[in-house]
């Protein structure tokens, strides 16, 4: 066994072993035999470990794929006038709440966050738009990662060892003038995840509001929190007549924190008006999701 030059001075061999352990957070015996396959070149290791771990993460990928994703997370991040709300499923429970899998939702959010500011578009309303699995796979991981989401997400396949999905992602910008209301149900925020909020089930209501006032946040998790709990299909109108359990018209359904007055007669005093919303739930059916 041929140890090669850059072992001869133990305690440099061992700052190097350490840095990149620190740089990579790969185990112990990979970033030695990085080092050793790389004569010691610090940035040829990273490199190589990045690599290797790509190839592992498609591979593992490759024999888990087809097995049911039914758990996960839905992720949520709001940036300026831009909101973003993705969908990424692993096979357990367990893995979901890896920090790992979460790392994975964040760069998801991120890469969908970015893809959406880099749209060129003259708002003089909102705009929504959504992603299927396909396309969320496609984008750039972003600034910090190599590669698309796919290689992200073969990585993180590599190192927990189940089969995952990107699901979807959909995004919603607005100008002066409207206002994007959210909400997670179930919420873990972690500062490590760049403000990113995790839940089971998530909505975005989208209010048009003559001014920015107080409270405008309070009113906007409030919506959020009937469109997860109702489930509406379609906002409707004012004018249409209050309807019951079954109603699916948002504004005509009774209002979940107060059933004894509809969503409409909760939000009209408030001086705004919804005009959308975007409802995602964790391992909903595919038909559902198109709908």
């Amino acid at each position: 066994f041929h140890t090669g030059p850059w072992l001869s001075s133990a305690a440099s061999s061992k700052e190097l072993l350490m840095k990149l352990r620190r740089k990579t957070g790969y185990s112990f015996v990979n970033c030695k035999k990085a080092l050793e396959t790389c004569g010691g070149d610090l940035k040829q290791a990273e490199s190589w470990l990045h690599k290797q771990a790509q190839k592992e993460g498609w591979s593992r990928a490759a024999k888990l794929h087809g097995r049911k994703t039914k758990e996960g997370l839905i992720g949520l991040l709001q940036e300026g006038n831009t909101t973003v709300l993705v969908e990424v499923n692993c096979e357990t429970d367990f893995v979901s709440r890896n920090l790992k899998f979460q790392q994975l939702v964040q760069q998801v959010a991120l890469g969908t966050l970015l893809h959406c500011q880099n749209l060129k578009d003259q708002l003089s309303t909102y705009s929504k738009g959504f992603l299927n699995s396909s396309e969320l796979s496609e984008l750039p991981a972003g600034p910090e990662r190599e590669g698309c989401l796919k290689d992200q997400l073969a990585l993180a396949i590599g190192k927990l060892g189940e089969n995952m999905t990107l699901k979807r992602a959909a995004w919603v910008k607005v100008p002066a003038g409207f206002y994007v209301g959210s909400y997670v149900h179930g919420a873990i925020h972690s500062p490590s995840l760049h403000n990113l909020v995790l839940g089971k089930y998530g909505a975005l209501v989208i209010c048009e509001t003559s001014e920015r006032r107080a409270g405008l946040e309070d009113l906007g998790r409030r919506l959020g929190q009937h469109v997860v709990g109702m489930a509406p299909l379609s906002v409707g109108s004012l004018d249409d007549e209050p309807g019951g359990e079954a109603e699916t018209k948002m504004l005509s359904q009774p209002y979940l924190l107060d059933p004894s007055i509809t969503l409409g007669q909760y939000v009209q005093p408030q001086g705004v008006s919804v005009v959308d919303f975007v409802r995602f739930e964790c391992g909903e059916g595919e038909e559902a999701a198109e709908a």
